[in-house]
């Protein structure tokens, strides 16, 4: 998101490198957060920002920052090279931290809120090798369940909708159960992705899919919205200099994978990102290029953009 900004502009607020930046819901504020240990806060109007908050409790670089949907509040969370993850709330204009959570003991590298439709769920990943899942109950506690994932380190997390794949274009006799089981995808320094789902009967999250495919370090895993389309969609970049294209039909088929193009990028891939509509995938590479990229009717992706940070 922070292409939508001058990165100049934003980095003399920081003291140091911006690793992260985000907008939230609305795009009203912006959240940027940098190895200065501080996370900002901006408003935005127009063309116009102006810095409301600085936020300071990272003992780290942060590395990432999310926004909770706006339906539970003002919610931010942010992790760091610190082992932490912190969730800071607004209320009257006061931002406060509401959650430290310090399970990992390695650098949290990745934080994603789960669709809305599930409540206030947060995955984290870990050098540590490990996953964690936040969940805010109903008494205002929060349930922490943490478990291997990556033998070297996890790198990323990304929720899988809330909705089954096509169940907004299907017709049907009757109501269709639109409602998809919770699951994440992550990606890590074995090589792997793979996918997590949350088990009603035993309480707990398993190991669904193991994704082979990468040649080294899976940087960042996304999951598509699915707001119409057919299937899962799953994009994966790694340290290969490659990005894989994963589709599954539904939940319980195998996941098939194709390479975004046949040639590897000219460096390191280190963020994919989709649309919310689910179908135009911006990929971040080391040589300082965005590139858009679409599927055609042959089901072969198609460079469609391309932005170059001079």
């Amino acid at each position: 998101m922070s292409t939508l900004y001058d990165q100049h502009a934003l980095e003399t607020q920081h003291e140091d490198m911006i690793h992260d930046a985000q907008l939230d819901y609305y795009g009203k504020k912006l959240a940027t957060c940098s190895s200065d240990r501080s996370i900002k806060i901006f408003e935005i109007d127009g063309e116009n920002r102006r810095l409301v908050e600085t936020l300071k409790g990272h003992e780290g670089p942060v590395w990432q920052i999310a926004w909770a949907h706006p339906k539970f509040g003002n919610i931010l969370a942010s992790s760091s090279y610190d082992s932490k993850v912190i969730i800071w709330k607004e209320q009257n204009g006061n931002w406060s931290k509401i959650k430290e959570h310090s399970m990992h003991t390695a650098s949290v590298n990745s934080v994603a809120w789960a669709p809305h439709d599930f409540g206030p769920i947060l995955a984290c990943a870990s050098s540590d090798g490990k996953v964690s899942v936040l969940t805010f109950k109903d008494d205002g506690t929060w349930d922490a369940r943490i478990f291997e994932a990556h033998g070297i380190g996890a790198n990323s997390v990304s929720w899988a909708p809330a909705t089954v794949p096509g169940s907004l274009v299907q017709v049907t006799g009757g109501a269709p159960n639109l409602k998809q089981s919770k699951r994440f995808a992550s990606g890590g320094c074995d090589n792997l992705v793979k996918v997590w789902a949350y088990r009603e009967e035993s309480d707990s999250w398993t190991e669904e899919d193991s994704l082979e495919g990468h040649s080294d370090w899976v940087r960042d895993v996304a999951w598509a919205p699915n707001i119409g389309l057919p299937k899962s969609y799953l994009a994966s970049c790694s340290q290969d200099k490659t990005v894989l294209i994963w589709t599954q039909d539904n939940s319980k088929s195998d996941w098939n994978k194709k390479s975004l193009q046949p040639e590897r990028f000219p460096d390191v891939v280190w963020r994919v990102s989709w649309s919310l509509s689910g179908n135009i995938l911006a990929v971040s590479c080391g040589d300082n290029k965005v590139s858009l990229w679409k599927e055609n009717l042959r089901d072969d992706w198609e460079i469609v953009s391309e932005l170059t940070d001079q």
